[in-house]
């Protein structure tokens, strides 16, 4: 199953049993068989009968405005409907939710952990100090009796001294003083808010496949704007995929501040070269075949974030601990 990628303006619509899309340079055609998502960052035009085209395909879209930021998902109505899980989610959200946003947030830490080891084994001594905390002081502090705000604050420290760490391992040009987003201010900022909305709707995509609501979460509170689910389980990939993507592309010079963000923006935007670049590498991070330890067989990362929203049902079902992917787990 493929994921497309429509970057130029124009239309789309359905054609015999394919996509037909027009832009400037004339018609193609995409064979609906194998597609699995759709991503628009660009204005495109379509109409209902496409859109009905799509949900019997089981294709979700996603679509972008031209400064690259997420604009909403269209995906066909749900079919994997459980009301015995629904129940549960909403029970495990009122007496269960602090076991869970401990469990992603131990992830995430011990993710970002995983990442800067890599750094620290290269000779990057100076990444010793965050190392230890987020290995020692981090379980510490989760293992006290704590409510959400307090989680959510030592998550936030987290990502802090992680964002704070970068000075030792990128170039100048893509240091930041802190973590805008909306808009990204530079361009590390941009990467960053490009690379996680790509993993959201990832996301989004993953948990459409199970039973699970996309609305009621545990860490992030449940929003009426957005799919705050999607929200938690991507969290604890954050680390292994959207910033292994950027710091290999930054560190490799795939990426360059004057050549793949746009300058009349304050280079911070990446424009169309940068984004093509980015998603190659994420799609192929995304689609990077190893050992799962506990499936024995081959997956992919897009696959784990499914399995992640299966472990979930299982603690929400059966009781079963709740722990999200951990990148030492694949090594």
């Amino acid at each position: 199953m493929k994921t497309r990628y429509i970057f130029s303006m124009g239309e789309i619509s359905r054609k015999d049993n394919s996509l037909a899309f027009k832009n400037a340079k004339g018609w193609s055609y995409i064979p609906i068989e194998g597609v699995r998502e759709l991503y628009f960052f660009n204005e495109v035009s379509l109409n209902s009968k496409l859109l009905d085209f799509l949900a019997k395909a089981g294709v979700v879209a996603h679509f972008f405005n031209y400064y690259g930021h997420y604009s909403g998902s269209f995906y066909p109505k749900e079919s994997l409907i459980s009301g015995k899980l629904l129940i549960a989610q909403v029970e495990a959200h009122i007496t269960k939710r602090l076991i869970i946003a401990k469990a992603i947030v131990r992830a995430i830490a011990q993710n970002i952990k995983e990442v800067l080891y890599h750094y620290y084994r290269h000779g990057k001594k100076e990444l010793k100090p965050v190392i230890d905390w987020l290995n020692n002081d981090v379980e510490r502090l989760l293992n006290k009796e704590l409510d959400i705000k307090q989680i959510l604050f030592i998550e936030g420290q987290i990502w802090h001294r992680f964002y704070s760490s970068f000075e030792h391992f990128l170039p100048k040009d893509f240091l930041m003083n802190k973590r805008v987003k909306r808009p990204p201010d530079n361009p590390m900022n941009a990467l960053i808010s490009f690379g996680n909305t790509l993993l959201y709707t990832k996301t989004i995509s993953a948990i459409y496949a199970t039973h699970l609501n996309q609305s009621i979460s545990f860490l992030h509170s449940p929003s009426e704007a957005r799919f705050s689910l999607s929200l938690d389980l991507s969290e604890a990939f954050k680390p292994i995929i959207v910033f292994r993507t950027i710091f290999d592309l930054v560190n490799r010079k795939k990426l360059q501040v004057t050549k793949h963000f746009d300058k009349k923006l304050n280079y911070a935007l990446l424009n169309e070269d940068g984004k093509k670049i980015f998603i190659q590498a994420f799609e192929e991070r995304l689609n990077e075949k190893f050992l799962h330890p506990k499936l024995k067989r081959k997956t992919t990362m897009q696959s784990a974030i499914k399995y992640d929203g299966y472990k979930l049902i299982k603690f929400l079902l059966e009781g079963k601990e709740f722990m999200p992917f951990l990148l030492k787990d694949k090594m």
